[in-house]
């Protein structure tokens, strides 16, 4: 279908929309725009140019979000998940398409204004920006430029900020010891960068499940934030790091001189080595940039008073050194096509249980679906007999020692510690699978959610210690998961 037949539908629902009516529409349409991309590269403007009509039409910010998520969901995330430069260049297109339809709009005037103040008047000097930025080499910053200040971007989400953030922190700290180093990201970072990182977080909230005009104009809050945080500065003091931050949209929009700049291709750069790791990379990075470095593995600075009580849990669980504790965590962010399964984890933890010198720290996991799985798994290892526990980080006590699973409710930090405490750590595809191997924990991460060979030897976790992954095909339809299976090559793994 071209855009011209799905124009007649949005006329229609323009006028009496349903949730249902707008889903159905926005994923039509941007399946569409992808299907014709993939077949013959083609990049046909109408189809987004509607996603972003469809999401920000409505005066209910409900309706306009519905076209928003189709638009990142089925469109950007695709381009961003291949790792390969072609369409690398094809999101950048994208964005500036969306950045020219959104300034045009009466919300967006922050948006237009500030992209003139850069000089950036047309959707096309939008574009050949970073298009130039993509095409050209690394380069290295300039002999005179002393940094007393350096703000570095989130990667706005935790996995991403362990596996390359933390890089980025430890090499700045070496080069640079006297100055100060701000990291601009959500709060929930502190968790991890406490104080101990050498780093103030300041905090800026991007929400990945926002509106389309929402999403774009906390590059201009971002902007007020920089010119505060500058502000006395000579322009060779400072220096502005963009790990390819969703607050940029990825690099698309500016924030300093190009001079104070530097920013990440993480997702597509000639020359990178295609089989590397994201940590890896970022290392490459910034030996192009900085000079050549020692390299740095992720790394995590949870806060003091959060690893108390998980080495209390650990001297009283693992009184004679005679018990592996295992931290697991089943989460996905949301992401629901990283999962195996509820009957898959069920399977997993009691399999690990018939072992008697294993203990197992469950994370609860955040939100009502996910401490639901949780509490079926411990409900299964009551029926077998097996002593458990459901708590709160603030209760761990000795009254748990002799338990064979122990749920946890805890936040990022406490997570974090519990994993610094076990002997191995095992879960999906998420957040903590980094946190444990940048604390040299052995980790076991079930990979699925993808056939991308390239995104997952990009994202698997990195650290000094043992980190291997289960693939699980949960892609192909043809594809019959076995959850036994699945389990006897986690174990081999673990025996070896």
């Amino acid at each position: 279908m071209r855009p011209a037949y799905y124009e007649e539908n949005w006329l229609q629902l323009k006028q009496q929309a349903s949730t249902d009516s707008l889903e159905s529409l926005a994923q039509r349409i941007a399946s569409s725009f992808v299907d014709r991309y993939f077949y013959s590269d083609e990049y046909n403007s109408g189809y987004i140019h509607l996603l972003c009509d469809m999401a920000t039409w409505f005066d209910d910010d409900s309706l306009n979000q519905i076209a928003a998520r189709v638009l990142f969901g089925t469109v950007i995330e695709r381009l961003c998940d291949d790792f390969e430069e072609l369409q690398t260049e094809t999101y950048n297109r994208l964005i500036c398409q969306v950045v020219s339809f959104l300034r045009g709009l009466p919300g967006g005037k922050p948006l237009h204004d500030e992209l003139n103040e850069f000089q950036l008047e047309t959707e096309n000097q939008l574009y050949q920006r970073i298009e130039a930025i993509r095409l050209s080499p690394d380069e290295k910053l300039p002999s005179d430029l002393k940094p007393r200040k350096i703000i570095l971007l989130s990667r706005v989400t935790i996995g991403a900020d362990v596996a390359i953030t933390s890089v980025i922190i430890q090499r700045l700290r070496a080069l640079f010891p006297a100055a100060k180093i701000a990291v601009v990201g959500n709060a929930k970072l502190g968790q991890v960068f406490s104080s101990e990182s050498g780093t103030s977080i300041h905090e800026l909230h991007y929400s990945r499940r926002g509106g389309l005009l929402e999403r774009f104009l906390v590059w201009v809050d971002l902007l007020h934030e920089i010119r505060s945080e500058l502000d006395g500065f000579e322009q060779n003091e400072y220096l502005l790091l963009d790990p390819d931050s969703r607050l940029t949209q990825l690099g698309v929009l500016p924030l300093v001189h190009d001079r104070n700049y530097r920013f990440f291709n993480s997702r597509g750069k000639s020359g990178y080595p295609p089989k590397a790791s994201i940590t890896e990379l970022t290392n490459l990075w910034l030996d192009n940039i900085l000079g050549k470095g020692e390299f740095c593995y992720p790394k995590v600075w949870p806060p003091g008073e959060s690893v108390a009580p998980a080495k209390r849990l650990r001297d009283s669980v693992c009184i004679n050194n005679d018990i592996t504790l295992i931290a697991m965590n089943f989460g996905v962010g949301g992401n629901h096509r990283k999962m195996v399964g509820a009957d898959f984890e069920i399977e997993l933890v009691l399999s690990l249980l018939k072992y008697p010198d294993i203990r197992i720290i469950l994370d609860l996991g955040f939100g009502a679906e996910e401490q639901q799985r949780s509490d079926k798994i411990l409900k299964a290892a009551e029926n077998r007999g097996l002593s458990t526990a459901k708590l709160r980080y603030n209760q761990l006590s000795d009254e748990i020692k002799n338990c064979r699973l122990i749920g946890v409710e805890c936040s990022i930090s406490e997570i974090a510690s519990l994993i610094s405490q076990s002997n191995e750590f095992i879960g999906y595809d998420s957040a903590c699978q980094h946190i444990a191997a940048a604390q040299g924990i052995k980790t076991y991460t079930i990979f699925a959610g993808t056939n991308n060979v390239r995104f997952i030897r990009r994202w698997h976790a990195c650290g000094p210690a043992t980190s291997e992954i289960i693939y699980v095909d949960t892609i192909s339809k043809e594809q019959h998961l076995e959850n036994h299976e699945i389990i006897e090559r986690l174990l081999d793994l673990r025996s070896n």
